[in-house]
């Protein structure tokens, strides 16, 4: 259990990011009340656990029904978290100061509506979570007995814990955001993108390295 606990938790902070990701979430919902980012917040964090936890039961599952190789699972969920890391690299800042700070029950209604797209899926658990599930499933099913369900009470439990980090973060955007200067915020997120592309085109080599190993063995 601690040993996939600690792989989960270190393979999934960097692409949840929930420090990072607040501010995007920020930049999204603009000017609301307190209640509505702790509504949020709450919704999108228990989302997050349950669309995980389904990734998690039946990632491998769902694969070998369609079948799609891990690798291509990865090359694909690589290139798609690479192509978000672009696109937040070179998006135009931002200025969330002059906008208003009351919101009518249609632009409520709408908030709500994103809960899970695009809040939960792709901003908070992207492609390459996805990934990193199925990739961590496998690895675990592959144990036996007891080893087998305590390898993915540690995914699960990593799962949860990260959960909670995304409700505080969210929940207290706004105050992060004021702690932190416009050119600071702007710099994390420019930061946190270039990570992503990283991190995707990472993912991508290593889905593609099988591949390749596969095509020069033949």
């Amino acid at each position: 259990m601690i040993k996939f606990f600690g792989l989960a938790f270190s393979a999934l902070l960097p692409l949840i990011n929930p420090l990072g990701s607040s501010l995007v979430f920020l930049g999204l919902v603009h000017a609301a009340p307190p209640t509505v980012f702790g509504e949020l917040a709450k919704r999108i964090a228990i989302t997050m656990t349950l669309f995980l936890f389904v990734i998690e039961a039946g990632g491998t599952v769902m694969l070998k029904f369609f079948g799609i190789s891990l690798p291509v699972m990865q090359v694909t969920g690589g290139l798609v978290l690479a192509a978000m890391g672009w696109s937040l690299l070179n998006e135009p800042d931002s200025r969330q100061g002059d906008q208003a700070t009351d919101l009518h029950n249609s632009d409520l209604a709408s908030l709500e509506n994103k809960v899970f797209y695009p809040f939960t899926f792709p901003i908070t658990a992207g492609p390459g979570c996805v990934v990193v599930m199925i990739t961590l499933s496998a690895q675990a099913s592959a144990e036996r007995g007891f080893a087998d369900v305590a390898a993915h009470a540690g995914i699960l439990l990593a799962v949860a814990v990260l959960a909670i980090a995304v409700y505080v973060c969210y929940r207290f955007a706004p105050v992060i955001a004021t702690r932190v200067s416009a050119q600071t915020a702007h710099g994390i997120r420019r930061v946190i993108a270039f990570v992503l592309m990283c991190i995707g085109v990472q993912i991508t080599w290593n889905g593609a390295e099988v591949l390749l190993r596969t095509v020069t063995t033949r």
